[in-house]
């Protein structure tokens, strides 16, 4: 498989009125094109940090990450994010929710309204384009995120905590959900979560995180066959791989 992204001995320091703050420290991995990558760690560890460096929001203070060979010193029209909250704008319509990036970055609409309308039929959406973000429920909101993050057809999709503030149920339907899309889609994903049963659901690997500051402490394989169901959870052998990476972990440490 073509390796895309890459990031090597990267770390972050901020400035804090008591001292320098390190987040991150030492970072390696890479992920290859076409993987679903999760990465699970400790509230303050670093994970955010991390996603913000690789999306070119913020700068690394040592190190560099690249993607496709190329380092990412700032925002590039490659990459997708989806954020905890979906971020829609309440006076746009579903479907110019999802076209906001091709009017900032002034590509053809007409071209690409066809491609808005399939994503949203992929994701259960079709007959709510001209709905309203207040019309919708968590769940649809973050569908709409999700599709509006895919339509200029990035290299990576980058996703912090995108399910973090739904209920159970509906989590568990967007896990289904998402692992659906990338089935079809393939794209390249990187999953921020503190969900470890939901990063060994959704992810071909697992990187597990230190508490600040943050190192991989292991990349873990995930061998479950895909398409995978719900039931997968309550398996012996899922419950194994919780608890070998919570035992990573304080048992203070507030992981679900």
């Amino acid at each position: 498989m073509k390796e895309l992204i890459a990031v090597d001995r990267l770390s972050k320091v901020y400035d804090a009125r008591s001292g320098p703050v390190t987040a991150l420290e030492g970072i390696r991995f890479a992920i290859d094109e076409g993987q679903f990558v999760a990465v699970v760690g400790p509230s303050g560890c670093g994970k955010t940090t991390l996603l913000k460096i690789l999306a070119g929001l913020i700068p690394a203070s040592h190190g560099e990450a690249r993607l496709g060979g190329t380092p990412i010193n700032g925002p590039r029209r490659d990459i997708g994010v989806v954020f905890q909250s979906a971020v829609l704008f309440p006076w746009r319509t579903v479907l110019d929710n999802v076209l906001l990036p091709v009017d900032v970055q002034r590509l053809d609409r007409d071209k690409l309204t066809p491609t808005a309308l399939a994503l949203l039929a992929l994701v259960g959406l079709q007959g709510f384009e001209r709905r309203y973000p207040w019309e919708l429920s968590g769940g649809m909101q973050q569908r709409v995120a999700m599709v509006r993050a895919l339509i200029h057809d990035p290299a990576i999709l980058l996703m912090d905590e995108p399910f973090g503030a739904l209920d159970a149920m509906t989590r568990e339907q967007m896990n289904l959900e998402l692992q659906r899309v990338w089935l079809e889609r393939r794209k390249t994903v990187l999953f921020i979560t503190h969900s470890i049963p939901e990063a060994l659901f959704l992810a071909d690997r697992v990187l597990v995180m230190t508490p600040r500051p943050g190192r991989v402490v292991e990349d873990a394989r995930v061998p479950f066959p895909r398409p995978r169901k719900l039931d997968v959870m309550t398996t012996p052998e899922f419950g194994g791989y919780v608890k070998r990476i919570r035992g990573h972990f304080d048992a203070k440490v507030g992981f679900q």
